[in-house]
């Protein structure tokens, strides 16, 4: 996506927010929208809607191995590998984040960083289905 026109502080600000709260600012922007009536611009749909994308794969991406690993904890020698997966996985290594944690929360400053800068970040897979779906 291109920017066709200058992005204001304002939707710089809300973009940033919006990545910076997992999509809650966004999500309330969007209700402002839909009460005042109001069209967002691309730059604003691609970017709160990326960030609520982002959220809620997270989420759902946690459910889903936290499942996977009960259902591995009953089965004898794998729910040991399965412990050390999770053990290293998700033990504090930097500031006390692990991993995980520290990852994600690369991913969101640098989303955050470049939508401050008024660009279109794109991430494989993701911003493909971000894009399609902004008119």
């Amino acid at each position: 996506m291109q920017n066709s026109r200058q992005i204001f502080l304002i939707e710089r600000i809300i973009a940033v927010t919006s990545y910076l709260t997992m999509g809650f600012v966004g999500f309330i922007w969007l209700i402002i929208g839909l009460i005042r009536q109001s069209h967002l611009t691309k730059f604003l749909q691609y970017h709160i809607f990326q960030s609520i994308f982002i959220s809620l794969a997270y989420v759902l991406i946690c459910y889903v191995l936290g499942f996977l690993l009960n259902i591995l904890s009953l089965i004898p020698f794998i729910n040991l590998v399965a412990a050390q997966i999770a053990l290293v996985l998700n033990a504090p290594i930097i500031f006390g984040f692990s991993i995980i944690q520290t990852a994600i929360y690369l991913l969101l400053f640098y989303l955050a960083g470049t939508s401050a800068m008024g660009k279109f970040t794109r991430i494989p897979w993701v911003s493909d289905i971000i894009s399609y779906n902004v008119r």
